[in-house]
């Protein structure tokens, strides 16, 4: 049975985590916005505090060497830990949690799926020598909630793939020193031709066209990646040629996609979640301190504030449900897709509450204001709404054999 109870080295983590987006993120946030990206400087520096991006420990800590044995019997808490640092980074500031250095949602496909020599060559470069970032590359301008239409081709050739096509909205796409890039040997084949390539940067016809400027996450990097004619080696597919020749019960380039977004979704939730805890704390105590304590207004607003905290409490839970699942290695990815609706969908709804509630003080260049930018994107990438609902769906009714 799950429990809620978080045990000491999890309050640990959760503490030093609030400590470091308090004093380090959030004091960031609003000038990082107004730049349009995060200072080098401040890169830097947290890259040598062994802060980074690494969605098996979410905050903080190194990839795990490839070599590593784990013992058996002892039960994995990363995805755990994972959302737990997740919320905390998110409430100080979803766009700089965003550019923390490290493997990012890179991370997880070549953690899953890669080669021993592949886990080595890719993970080992996250070091405190200097900030380094991975991105994942699935998203086209005609496959975004449907990623099994992408269009990106892998031609084989000698030694290798000619990739060609164009990927956009890529997570720290153009600084990346690496992308897991999905792309197809024929179209006609649907999912079973998806192969997952690691394109390192550098490599001829490979190349980041633009950044992209948007609403909110502005001090994020977000960028559109082009494939010209770009042969990558064949020691770059992921997982191998066997991973994809042998029994057909062996994952398609899909299914490493998919897998992928069990263990990021909940992440992506437990960020919505920080957020709106971000707005609902700021905006509670504004209300403590500006409303008349025995005014209509002030027990509206208190009315309000209540049903928020139970909203975010509720996805919460919903949120280490399926972190919990993935750690006791149980199939999660109707949990994932559950917390990651009901977050996104829990996030908007109290942002935009918190917004109306402050009025005059939350407008261009507050905290809230910033907040409420910020989550819109949090119930669109990873799956939007209606996918998540479609996941759910498919899996409720599967075993009635009833296709959705």
């Amino acid at each position: 049975m799950i429990s809620f109870t978080l045990s000491p080295q999890q309050k640990q983590i959760k503490e030093l985590v609030h400590w470091f987006a308090k004093h380090e993120v959030r004091p960031l946030a609003l000038e990082a916005d107004r730049l349009g990206r995060v200072p080098e400087e401040w890169l830097q520096k947290v890259n040598k505090m062994g802060i980074q991006l690494n969605t098996s420990s979410f905050g903080g800590g190194r990839s795990a060497p490839a070599t590593e044995q784990k013992p058996e019997k002892k039960e994995r808490e990363g995805n755990r830990v994972a959302v737990i640092a997740a919320e905390e980074l998110a409430w100080g500031c979803p766009a700089i949690t965003l550019s923390l250095p490290g493997p990012g949602l890179g991370g997880p496909p070549i953690q899953s799926s890669g080669t021993p020599e592949q886990k080595q060559r890719f993970l080992s470069i996250f070091t405190k020598d200097e900030p380094r970032w991975g991105a994942y590359a699935l998203t086209e301008p005609e496959a975004g909630s449907d990623a099994s239409g992408i269009r990106t081709t892998a031609r084989k050739v000698d030694g290798g793939y000619v990739l060609n096509g164009q990927k956009i909205f890529i997570t720290n796409g153009a600084r990346a020193s690496w992308v897991v890039v999905f792309a197809t040997v024929d179209p006609k084949l649907g999912r079973a031709g998806h192969r997952a390539f690691v394109v390192e940067k550098g490599t001829p016809g490979f190349s980041a066209a633009r950044t992209v400027h948007k609403m909110g996450l502005r001090a994020n990097e977000t960028a559109e990646l082009v494939f010209e004619d770009c042969f990558v080696p064949a020691e770059n597919l992921l997982g191998g040629e066997e991973l994809y020749s042998a029994a057909a019960h062996q994952p398609s380039g899909f299914q490493v996609a998919m897998k992928t977004f069990d263990s990021t979704r909940p992440i992506v939730a437990a960020m919505a979640v920080g957020i709106a805890r971000a707005a609902y704390e700021y905006t509670l105590e504004v209300v403590k301190r500006e409303y008349p304590k025995q005014g209509r207004l002030y027990y509206e607003a208190a009315e309000l504030l209540a049903e928020a905290e139970q909203e975010i409490d509720a996805a919460r839970l919903l949120t280490w449900e399926a972190a919990w699942k993935g750690d006791i290695g149980e199939a999660n990815a109707m949990e994932a897709a559950i917390c990651k609706a009901v977050a996104g969908k829990m996030a908007l709804r109290v942002c935009a509450m918190c917004l109306e509630l402050l009025g005059p003080v939350g407008l261009d260049g507050h905290l809230v204001e910033k907040l409420y930018r910020d989550v819109k994107v949090f119930d669109i990438f990873e799956g939007t709404q209606q996918i998540q609902r479609l996941v759910t769906a498919r899996r409720l009714y599967a075993p009635y054999g009833v296709h959705v």
